[in-house]
């Protein structure tokens, strides 16, 4: 039986199914009729409505369930797929920002077939309950939170270690400090250095991935995304707000971002898609670990044997070939 209080509207008719044959086990449990064949059947029926609603997800149905209170966040993902996680804080310049945390850790390759190795990993933590969430501002960095990142990854750097970082956030925090501190100078110079970095980069969008918040800390050469994870110049309510000074268009604005892991893939943005469990990666963690982890060693094998020139060159080619344009033929002048 789910959650009540974390139940999304499209998953009402599939629970209210699930519910239904919990009550008709719990009967065939308790009195000697056989109800094998009806609860067979309501199985049957229960596997092809979940089919049908996961297979058919709309754009703002998946930022729903990447939203989801219930799905893991990086400290989940590191403490899954790393050992000896040893956390460093601080920009040496204004103060900590707990909104992204990060530092060394031995990544367990050899659970998913590959090596193990040290790398820096980081990414945004969001919180679980609200003392958590204002002390983490839902994953919303200050300018301090990029400098962190930024010292963090030229340390790797330093000493040879690959870089992983997990996105999931709802955007840069909008606060008066941060742009007094300079909030977009930050995530520009996280770019500009990230561009440059001479050790792997390996991004993974596991949840939000929203405007610049999310590409602060999300250049690299492989760019993971999880299967009902987003990732958008700016989040559906921000941009209906805009454009129909409502949030009431956000399914609209969802569909015309094309936001999702499969637009992103389609037009060369994202590299691989991370499959998640039926229902979201909040229906079953230790399978999206799983297949995270599989991913990044996937990838930081096919980077690590790069030398850092060749690793640019083809970190720059990547970002060179986005977008797309047509080239009109010049005016000449009329005889």
């Amino acid at each position: 039986m789910a959650d009540d209080e974390h139940l999304l509207d499209f998953e009402k008719p599939l629970v209210e199914l699930e519910d239904k044959l919990t009550e008709m086990r719990e009967l065939n449990a308790e009195t000697q009729d056989d109800l094998s064949n009806e609860i067979e059947a309501l199985e049957e029926r229960v596997e092809q409505l979940r089919t049908s609603i996961y297979r058919n997800l709309t754009r703002w149905q998946r930022v729903q369930i990447a939203r989801h209170p219930e799905r893991p966040y990086t400290l989940d993902h590191i403490e899954a797929l790393t050992e000896d996680f040893t956390e460093l804080r601080g920009d040496r310049k204004f103060g900590d920002d707990r909104s992204i945390v990060g530092g060394l850790a031995q990544f367990t390759g050899s659970r998913f077939g590959y090596r193990d190795r040290t790398v820096m990993i980081m990414g945004h933590q969001k919180g679980r309950d609200t003392k958590e969430r204002k002390y983490r501002r839902f994953g919303m960095p200050n300018p301090e939170g990029y400098r962190k990142a930024e010292r963090l990854m030229k340390m790797a750097a330093k000493f040879g270690k690959p870089v992983v970082v997990l996105l999931d956030t709802p955007g840069a925090y909008p606060g008066m400090g941060a742009e007094e501190r300079g909030q977009a100078e930050a995530i520009a110079h996280n770019l500009f250095e990230m561009a440059r970095l001479e050790t792997p980069v390996v991004i993974v969008v596991i949840g939000e991935g929203a405007s610049g918040g999310a590409l602060g800390v999300g250049l690299g050469d492989r760019i993971l995304m999880l299967e009902n994870a987003w990732y958008s110049v700016i989040a559906p309510e921000s941009c209906s707000q805009i454009l129909w000074r409502s949030w009431d268009h956000k399914e609209d604005a969802a569909q015309a971002l094309k936001l999702t892991a499969t637009d992103l893939t389609e037009v060369g943005i994202v590299d691989e898609i991370v499959p998640e469990p039926v229902g979201g990666a909040h229906r079953d963690p230790q399978r999206t670990y799983q297949a995270v982890g599989a991913a990044v060693a996937e990838a930081l094998d096919e980077l690590e044997d790069l030398d850092p020139q060749a690793l640019l060159d083809q970190r720059l080619e990547k970002f060179d070939a986005l977008g797309a344009y047509e080239s009109a033929e010049p005016m000449t002048a009329s005889a």
